[in-house]
C-alpha cells in the first residue's frame, strides 16, 4: 500500500479549509489520531474541515464514533465538517448507520472547499 499499511492523517492547509488526507482503515488507533488531529485544529480555530477519505478502504464502528465527534465538535465551534471521495465500504457503512444523512458529503474537492464559503 502507499503508506505500507500505516494509517497516516497529513494536514493540507487551504486559507479556508483545513484538509485532512487520511490513509488506511479508519479504526481504534487511527480513529484516535484523527480525533486528536481535529481537537487540535478546533484549538486553533480551524474549523473547516474537509476530510478526504480517498485513502479509506473500509471504516469500521470506532471510525465511525470518531467521525460524529468529529463533526459535533466542529459543528460546536462554529465550523464544519465535510467529507471527499468515500469509498463503496465507508459510504455502505454511513448509510447503514443513517448517518449518510448528518454528514455533507463530496466527490469533488474543489466543490467541497468552495462550499465552505456558502
Amino acid at each position: 500500500g502507499q503508506h505500507d499499511g500505516i494509517p497516516a492523517v497529513e494536514e493540507v492547509e487551504k486559507p479556508e479549509v483545513l484538509i485532512l488526507r487520511l490513509s488506511g482503515n479508519l479504526r481504534d488507533d487511527f480513529a484516535n489520531e484523527l480525533r486528536d488531529a481535529v481537537r487540535d485544529a478546533v484549538r486553533q480555530s480551524r474549523v473547516h474541515i474537509l476530510l478526504d477519505m480517498a485513502g479509506v478502504p473500509r471504516i469500521y464502528f470506532t471510525g465511525i464514533g470518531e467521525l460524529v465527534t468529529a463533526f459535533t465538535r466542529t459543528r460546536d465551534a462554529g465550523g464544519a465538517l465535510k467529507l471527499l471521495n468515500l469509498q463503496k465500504q465507508p459510504m455502505d457503512a454511513l448509510q447503514l448507520t443513517k448517518l449518510y444523512t448528518v454528514f455533507d458529503i463530496h466527490t469533488d474537492e474543489a466543490q467541497a472547499i468552495a462550499s465552505f464559503q456558502k
